[in-house]
C-alpha cells in the first residue's frame, strides 16, 4: 500500500531518461511528462527544477549554453548521470507494485465516490461525474490504452486477485 502520491523517485527517473535523449530545459521536461501521461498529469515547476539543480549539484547533469536560446537553462546528462540512470533502470522493476497501487488505489476511491453512501457528491450538468457510466468509461480508456500500447486486444483475466498473486509469487495484499 502506498502512503501518498506517485512512486518515490518517479519524476527524477523520467528526467534522467529525458536528459539522456537530449539536453532539455525545465518547461520542456514538464511538457514531455504531460505528453507521456496522455495529458493527465504534469508535475509542478517546484518539483522538476529542484531535481535539475540536485542533479547539477551531484554531478549528474550540467548546464549548457545555447546561443540560439541564451535565456533558457538547458541541462545535459554527464557520464555520472548516465551511470545513475543505469542504476535506476536496474531497480526499476521494484517500482511496478508502486505504480499498480497508485492506479488501483485512485480507481478504488473514484468508484467509492460513485457507490459509497458516505459520499454525497452532487452531479453537475456537462461535467465529469462519480457514477457507474463514468467509472465504466475510465476502465474502457485503460483497456483502449492497453490495446494501443501492446498492439493486442484486451482480454479479461478470470483469476481472482489471490489466484493471480499465487501464480506470480506475489504477496497477496488487498487490491
Amino acid at each position: 500500500m502506498r502512503k501518498s502520491g506517485p512512486p518515490k523517485g518517479l519524476i527524477a527517473y523520467i528526467v534522467l531518461e529525458l536528459l539522456e535523449e537530449k539536453p532539455r530545459y525545465g518547461y520542456e521536461i514538464l511538457k514531455e511528462i504531460r505528453d507521456l501521461s496522455g495529458g493527465h498529469w504534469e508535475p509542478s515547476y517546484g518539483s522538476v527544477y529542484p531535481i535539475l539543480y540536485k542533479f547539477e549539484e551531484k554531478g549528474w547533469a550540467e548546464r549548457i549554453e545555447r546561443k540560439d536560446e541564451p535565456d533558457r537553462k538547458y541541462f545535459e546528462l554527464t557520464d555520472d548521470g548516465i551511470a545513475e540512470l543505469e542504476d535506476r533502470r536496474e531497480s526499476g522493476p521494484e517500482k511496478a507494485r508502486d505504480f499498480a497501487d497508485v492506479i488501483l488505489g485512485f480507481f478504488h476511491v473514484y468508484a467509492a465516490f460513485s457507490t459509497d453512501d458516505r459520499f454525497d457528491i452532487p452531479e453537475k450538468e456537462c461535467e465529469w461525474c462519480f457514477d457507474e457510466e463514468f467509472s465504466r468509461w475510465v476502465v474502457e480508456q485503460v483497456a483502449r490504452h492497453y490495446e494501443h500500447y501492446f498492439d493486442t486486444e484486451f482480454e479479461r483475466i478470470e483469476e481472482t486477485h489471490e489466484e493471480f498473486s499465487d501464480r506470480h509469487g506475489l504477496d497477496s495484499d488487498d487490491s
